[in-house]
C-alpha cells in the first residue's frame, strides 16, 4: 500500500494541526496512533512578501502489517477451525482479564476452540487489527467470521445469541 500525494489542507485536516517543517506529524501523538503512514507538507522558501507561498508535498511509503502472506495465513487459520480466539496468553494461562473472560465463556459452553497468543508476534498483533478492522484483543472468530471482542461476546452470551451461533457453527 502506498500513500498518495496529499495537499496541505488534507494533511492539516488529518492531523488537526498546522503543518510546517519542524511540526511534522511524525513527531506528534497522532502519528503514534497511526504509525503506518507519515505524511507532511513543508512550505517552499520564498524571498520577500510578494511571492506566494507554495507548498511542496513530501511522500512517505505507508506500511501495512497485513502482508498478503499474513492475510492468507489468517484466512487459513480462521477457516480451518470452527472457533478461534486471538488473545493475550493461552487458554490455560490468559495474560489479560478480557481474554480470560472470553475463555471462561467458551469453556462454560463446552465449545472446542483454538487460541493463538498475540503477544508472541508483533506483526501478527498489528496485522490482525487490520484483518478484522478491530483495534483491541481478544478477537473471536466463529465459523470463519469475525464475531467480536470481549464486550460483544459477553453481551451475546447473556442474550443467548452466542450459544445459538456456536450451535449452528458446530453443526455445519
Amino acid at each position: 500500500m502506498s500513500c498518495h500525494l496529499a495537499s496541505k489542507s488534507i494533511i492539516t485536516s488529518l492531523f488537526k494541526m498546522p503543518v510546517f517543517g519542524k511540526d511534522c506529524p511524525s513527531r506528534t501523538p497522532d502519528s503514534l496512533r497511526y504509525p503506518s503512514c507519515a505524511r507532511y507538507a513543508a512550505p517552499a522558501l520564498a524571498v520577500g512578501d510578494q511571492k506566494p507561498v507554495r507548498f511542496r508535498t513530501q511522500r512517505f511509503r505507508c506500511f501495512s502489517a497485513l502482508s498478503p502472506e499474513l492475510r492468507s495465513t489468517l484466512d487459513k487459520v480462521v477457516t480451518s477451525h470452527k472457533v478461534v480466539l486471538f488473545m493475550k496468553g493461552t487458554k490455560d494461562f490468559p495474560q489479560c482479564g478480557f481474554s480470560n473472560t472470553v475463555v471462561q465463556i467458551l469453556k462454560s459452553l463446552n465449545v472446542p476452540f483454538e487460541t493463538l497468543d498475540i503477544l508472541e508476534n508483533e506483526i501478527l498483533r498489528q496485522g490482525l487489527k487490520e484483518y478484522s478492522n478491530w483495534p483491541t484483543f481478544p478477537q473471536l472468530y466463529i465459523d470463519g467470521e469475525f464475531f467480536g471482542g470481549c464486550d460483544i461476546t459477553v453481551e451475546a452470551y447473556k442474550s443467548g445469541e452466542l450459544q445459538e451461533l456456536l450451535e449452528k457453527a458446530m453443526c455445519s
